[in-house]
């Protein structure tokens, strides 16, 4: 991209700098074949709203929050109600005219134009393969700027340099890699895992929706779940209704015949109730006296039953005593066998503790070594320390005596220049007085200086010793590290030896213990196969005298139910005369029996209602559930298929993300990059500086995770640190040549070549010397890069100098239509 011709109205930078309404500038003309060219002018004269209006990026770059269109607005920037820029550019053998309108009376708008000279030589607005036109919209025009020119982001970045620009050491990780990969051409990239993003967010979604439906159906499944069981059995209890129906009716039948069978027999029996009611009067007597003269014999019989049940008790307990002894033996018994199952292993614990000890003391020994070494490390690193401070103190000193030996020679050499000297004044001359002292002192700092060149030696030669003791001693933390590990396993080996052959004496005990209690079982043993539970003589003797009472007992018991027995037959043979009595009972429980077959009747009636009713919704029931499984594995299959797919577009989006392709590709750039930003370094500012760019960086716990840093390495100083950590002058060398590289890097590799860089102020923090190494720096860009021109604004008017055109803008403010005035070629 080359600027031609720019007009510039209505921009409050241009009014309070040039005093201008309207400025236009032919850069065709006023470049001339110039290589580099400077806009100059005192601050405030507005240069850097020339220079970023030289590119057909919408914005004031300058004063943009950010590298884009999207952090800037004109309003704040004009003032006639309708302002212009126009810009007439050159890209890849084409021509371009950007209009931008700006509008502030009344509702704010911006028209933005961009036209392109076809081979007629007619403006015809720009047209996209796409089919995006130029219409005068914003939205458009950017769209047609970036497919010609690339992205603002990219450009503002390698090409562009505006003043104040955000520093590269500044971006974020995912702002840099975003930066890059739009640098590298990776934006089909970006927009496929854009597009996989938003794929897997809406699979995400719907997936919710999914789940929530499932769970829906569950709810709705549980619930018909528990309708059915409660209904569960339903035909069952219809058929069970059905058969209790009918067997209330033919229950009811019956008890209809049998309440009036008995109404006839209860009108029949009055006759024989006098008759039965004596004898039953007389055979009640019998059977009192039976009753009296068998309560005496039972109070007999219990006696005697109670003495047999004390007798039996004392034999129970005695042998209840024996049981006890011998189970609390046997118990004794397992656990003693229980101690001696572990005699083994405790034989084995007394061989190996003696050597499991000395193993944990030759272990500890090694371990003291080991601290030792760690000690005599820290010591030596101590003394490294000590001599690289003694040697930096003896630096310091040695350069003092230094310049005050050179100072004492040159006080000394004014005895040959004093015009006094040889004269009668030479005794009062101030100066040879001077002279003559420091004749006096010469000897002692050049002694001095002597000696501090000796300690230097002998302290660099105590600092090489020291580093050689930290060198031999430098795995002393792992091998301590090694040592102690060792130490702790061999100290809790011994620590368990020495538990399990502590139960030696337990073992020991287990084992007497054991053979008095087989002892003392086997005595128990004989006396039961001896008879030991048989009752003994005593026990016997009164056995035998209560069996003997029970038995005149039951002999007396006999004789009486005999007696008894012949009376009661005697007078139950006369009432089985006798028709039998009617019971009354029998009455009403025919009157019960149906009542309750007619109630029984009606309940049955309403069970069997009940029952239909509850197997027609049973029915309808089981329906539902099945429409609704058939509903909830539909479900499910869609939720899996959801699943494998949220999965795979989320694994896609990944790869397409900064930290997938995206990263690899910026590492395989980077080694180019770098090797660009080096070469200018080598050659505008020489060997010392060198750049590498990293994408993976270490953590605390000194693990891999994605980012990005710039690691510079000083060659003078031998050390390697991040550009942020640098001063503000070297920051600025190495951002400088690294944007420059990027711009060297796109030229080359991608195919995206502008043909003009822009720097606004890039060197206020260089001093002299950097300054004039950084025109070199520009010099060598556009040779490398094969640029053809550079516009720069520098505060330095040396640098000005240096530039092959300026252009003046007070040149510009003194005679508005003559711009070729405010051009001088250098």
């Amino acid at each position: 991209m080359q600027p031609l011709r720019l007009t510039l109205k209505g921009f409050r930078g241009i009014r309070d700098g040039l005093g201008l309404d309207e400025i236009t500038l032919d850069l065709e003309r006023l470049a001339d074949g110039a290589e580099l060219i400077a806009i100059a002018g005192p601050n405030g004269s507005g240069k850097s709203t020339i220079m970023d209006n030289l590119v057909p990026y919408l914005g004031l770059q300058s004063r943009a929050s950010m590298p884009a269109t999207g952090g800037f607005s004109y309003y704040e920037h004009v003032y006639l109600p309708e302002s212009l820029k126009d810009l007439t550019w050159a890209h890849e053998g084409r021509c371009y005219r950007s209009q931008i309108v700006i509008r502030v009376s009344g509702r704010r708008r911006t028209e933005a134009f961009l036209h392109m000279l076809d081979d007629g030589g007619r403006w015809s607005p720009v047209t996209l393969e796409d089919g995006t036109i130029s219409d005068g919209r914003v939205e458009t025009y950017t769209r047609c700027v970036e497919s010609i020119c690339g992205s603002a982001e990219t450009f503002f970045t390698s090409v562009f340099a505006a003043q104040g620009k955000r520093q590269l050491s500044t971006y974020r990780n995912a702002e840099i890699k975003t930066l890059l990969a739009d640098l590298l051409g990776q934006e089909e990239i970006q927009a496929l895992g854009q597009k996989a993003a938003e794929t897997a967010r809406l699979l995400k979604a719907g997936l919710a929706t999914l789940r929530q439906e499932l769970a829906a159906v569950d709810a709705e499944d549980q619930h018909l779940e528990a309708a059915r069981r409660k209904l569960d059995g339903a035909g069952d209890r219809v058929s069970a209704a059905d058969r209790a129906k009918r067997s209330t009716q033919s229950a009811l039948e019956a008890a209809q015949t049998g309440h009036a069978r008995v109404v006839v027999e209860r009108e029949q029996s009055r006759a024989t109730d006098a008759r039965r009611a004596q004898l039953m009067a007389e055979r009640q007597s019998n059977l009192a006296g039976a009753a009296q003269a068998q309560s005496a014999l039972d109070v007999q019989e219990r006696a005697e039953h109670q003495r047999l049940e004390r007798l039996d008790q004392r034999v129970a307990n005695r042998l209840q005593q024996e049981r006890s002894r011998r189970q609390a033996l046997t118990q004794s018994r397992q656990r003693c066998l229980a101690a001696l199952a572990e005699a083994g292993a405790v034989r084995r614990a007394e061989r190996r503790l003696p050597l499991a000890q000395r193993v944990q003391a030759l272990l500890g020994a090694r371990t003291l070594a080991c601290r030792e070494q760690v000690h005599q490390l820290t010591q030596c690193q101590g003394a490294v320390r000590l001599a690289e401070q003694r040697a930096a103190a003896i630096e310091r000193d040695a350069g003092r005596a230094a310049l005050k030996a050179e100072e004492l020679a040159r006080r000394f050499g004014l005895t040959g220049e004093v015009p006094c000297a040889g004269t009668d004044l030479q005794g009062r001359c101030k100066l040879l007085a001077d002279a003559r002292e420091a004749q006096t002192l010469i000897p002692n700092a050049q002694a001095q200086v002597a000696r501090l060149v000796s300690e230097k030696s002998e302290v660099q030669r105590e600092l090489i010793d020291a580093r050689r003791r930290c060198g031999a001693l430098a795995g002393a933390p792992h091998a301590l590290a090694r040592a102690e590990v060792r130490e702790a396993v061999a100290r809790e080996r011994a620590n368990r030896l020495s538990v399990v052959r502590s139960k030696a004496q337990a073992c020991a005990q287990a084992q007497a213990t054991l053979v008095e209690i087989e002892q003392e079982l086997q005595a128990l043993g004989l006396q039961a196969s001896e008879g030991a539970a048989a009752e003994t003589i005593d026990e016997r003797a009164e056995r035998q005298q209560i069996a003997a009472a029970r038995k005149a007992i039951e002999a007396q018991r006999g004789q009486q139910a005999r007696q008894t027995e012949a009376a009661l037959a005697r007078l139950d043979q006369a009432l089985a005369t006798l028709p039998p009595a009617f019971d009354e009972q029998q009455a009403a429980r025919a009157a019960r029996a149906l009542g309750a077959a007619k109630e029984a009747l009606a309940a049955a009636e309403r069970a069997m209602l009940t029952a239909v009713r509850e197997s027609q919704q049973l029915e309808e029931v089981s329906k539902q559930s099945a429409r609704l499984g058939e509903r909830r594995e539909s479900l499910r299959a869609r939720c899996a298929r959801v699943e494998d797919e949220l999965g795979n577009w989320n694994l896609f989006a990944r790869c397409m993300s900064n930290d997938g392709l995206i990263a690899l590709a910026i590492d395989d750039a980077g080694p180019a990059l770098s090797a660009l930003a080096n070469d200018l370094l080598l050659a505008c500012y020489g060997p010392r500086f060198t750049v590498s760019i990293r994408t993976l960086l270490e953590t605390a716990k000194g693990e891999q995770k994605e980012g990005f840093d710039i690691v510079v390495h000083d060659g003078d100083t031998g050390d390697s640190k991040s550009v942020g950590m640098m001063s503000g002058g070297e920051r600025t060398l190495v951002e400088l040549c690294l944007t420059r590289a990027i711009a060297l890097y796109l030229a080359r590799n991608t195919g995206r070549r502008y043909t003009t860089l822009f720097t606004d102020e890039a060197d206020g923090a260089l001093d002299p010397q950097r300054k004039r190494m950084f025109m070199a720096m520009k010099r060598e860009v556009l040779r490398l890069g094969g640029y053809e021109r550079e516009y720069f604004i520098s505060q330095t008017p040396e640098l000005t100098a240096m530039a092959d055109a300026v252009i003046d803008v007070d040149a510009l403010k003194a005679d508005a239509c003559d711009v070729d005035r405010g051009v001088s070629m250098a």
